[in-house]
């Protein structure tokens, strides 16, 4: 009969207690792979996607506060900087059309109208429409149309957000269409983004006009929402009792699943963002009498909401001149020719008194080193307690039956067996126990994932699916673990088994030198 059988006769023997100790040691190992698949989905829900841009540019105040808001969509919104500002980062083109369209060049083209240049220079006929145009043009430059933004020459992707309301629990992201069509994510960012149905909202068309809206797929599953629905988004917090919005949007797409925090999102046309109430950024008193736009209260945003829930029903609705209009946050992808970009012009940015610009990496990277990892160190503590708690439970079960087994561990020492097969038996009996034991535990915590109540809560509110199979990644910043990058590589889980047949060996290792020195003469004869 092999050593092995004979210690687990030996633990079939003593049923009751070593179920016990090895339902302990199970606990144990339960609670290290629920804290290691915890942080490990937590870490990938913040890690494991290609944000698609590199920089974040806001209003100043906490970096790390604009960068949960901004790409996680938690924490309270920042404050807004100007969108004259986000101008800055695009072209010639889209910088022109957006400020032709602002109450400094609807008062320029005013005031031209009113004046007869050719009667004010004597002049008449094609030569006075020559002076007049002449003379108009050079007043035009004073509104510096037509330079390209001063960072536009740097940024490859520019992509504005306005935040602060929301639909349900979930955030609602004013932005342009180039979100979801330029925008990559992805663990590589090569990964486009897809629809389960329908499309991405455009800026403007006859049938919604500026009013079209794209949800998450949680969302979508959250919410109910069809495609084809009207949805109003509410200003504010719905917890602090957010007002919803008389405004409607209509869904034109619903997103496949990305595993991102997009996925817990809606996205609307930024332009129908700035027509909906109290979005609109009040004018200093007297400016932009006479253009039209004073002559509404609050700007065109209330004239949307004359013309119904759309807007267009009675035609293209005007939308908000620049001075009106401000963004909470700037997404910035730099051209990828010149990687200096990236950390020269946060330097430029932050030097103004404007806005502030961060790399939300280097702040996820701080959050998880100074603030996640220490935790998860604690807790890691914790349960390796445990399993030491649960390891003395393996020795003072075994040591306390070895006065029982005295007369047993005789009879096989007279049979033939040395001492060192005996201590063999007796460490075999712990290392069954232990390895045993921790099985059982690994295989509760990886069963507890495929519960429905906990797995589609997990993916909800990170966007990471997991299951039975989903194992915790490798640990990073081990070294304040006093770890080194070696082990740091490898998945933890994996460490467990080398970690327990020591643990079992340790604490296997005094009853086992009890058994060793048992005196076969005086057992035999008790």
């Amino acid at each position: 009969m092999s050593l092995w059988k004979i210690a687990w006769r030996s633990i079939q023997q003593r049923g009751l207690a070593s179920a016990l100790t090895a339902l302990s040691m199970a606990l144990g190992v339960l609670l290290v792979v629920a804290v290691l698949s915890i942080h490990g989905v937590v870490a990938q829900s913040f890690n494991s996607t290609s944000l698609g841009y590199n920089l974040i540019i806001g209003a100043k105040g906490g970096k790390l506060q604009l960068t949960l808001n901004t790409v996680y969509y938690l924490s309270q919104p920042v404050e807004n900087i100007p969108y004259e500002y986000y101008l800055e980062f695009t072209e010639g083109g889209e910088r022109r059309r957006a400020l032709g369209h602002s109450i400094r060049a609807h008062v320029h083209d005013a005031q031209w109208d009113a004046i007869d240049t050719a009667s004010l220079l004597g002049t008449d006929g094609l030569g006075g429409i020559l002076v007049g145009e002449s003379l108009r043009a050079a007043h035009a430059d004073e509104l510096d149309l037509e330079r390209r933004g001063k960072f536009g020459q740097f940024s490859e992707i520019a992509v504005p957000l306005c935040l602060g309301d929301y639909f349900g629990q979930f955030r609602v992201v004013g932005t342009t269409p180039d979100m979801l069509n330029k925008l990559k994510y992805g663990p590589y960012g090569d990964k486009a983004y897809a629809f389960s149905q329908g499309r991405n909202f455009e800026h403007w068309n006859t049938e919604h006009g500026y009013f079209e809206a794209v949800v998450g797929a949680t969302v979508a599953r959250e919410m109910n929402v069809i495609l084809g629905q009207n949805i109003s988004p509410a200003h504010g917090d719905p917890e602090r009792g957010g007002e919803v919005h008389a405004t409607q949007f209509t869904v034109v797409g619903i997103l496949k699943p990305t595993g991102t925090p997009n996925d817990r999102a809606v996205f609307i046309n930024m332009e129908g963002f700035y027509l909906m109430e109290d979005h609109v950024k009040p004018l200093p008193e007297g400016e932009g009498e006479g253009t039209g736009f004073a002559d509404i209260p609050g700007g065109f945003a209330e004239a949307g909401e004359e013309h119904g829930h759309h807007g267009h029903e009675h035609g293209p609705q005007e939308p908000l001149p620049v001075e009106q209009r401000e963004v909470t946050a700037i997404l910035l992808r730099t051209v990828a020719s010149n990687p200096f970009i990236g950390v020269t012009l946060p330097t430029t940015i932050n030097e103004g008194s404007v806005a502030q610009c961060v790399l939300p990496i280097r702040e996820i990277t701080n959050l998880f080193s100074f603030i996640v990892a220490p935790i998860q160190a604690a807790l890691l503590g914790i349960t390796a307690l445990v399993c030491l708690v649960s390891g003395i439970s393996i020795l003072v079960s075994i040591y306390n039956s070895m006065s029982d087994r005295k007369h047993e561990i005789a009879v096989m020492r007279a049979l033939g067996a040395g001492r060192g097969t005996v201590m063999a038996v007796i460490l075999f009996e712990s290392i069954l126990l232990s390895v045993g034991g921790g099985m059982i535990g690994w295989i509760g915590a990886h069963s507890l994932m495929c519960v429905p109540a906990i797995s589609d809560r997990v993916e909800q509110q990170t966007g990471v699916p997991i299951g039975f199979t989903s194992f915790a990644p490798p640990i990073e910043n081990l070294e304040l673990l006093g770890l080194g990058p070696l082990i740091g590589s490898v998945p933890p889980e994996l460490l467990l088994i080398p970690a327990l047949l020591l643990l079992a060996v340790s604490v296997g290792f005094l009853p086992a030198m009890a058994a060793y020195r048992t005196d076969v003469a005086k057992s035999l004869g008790s």
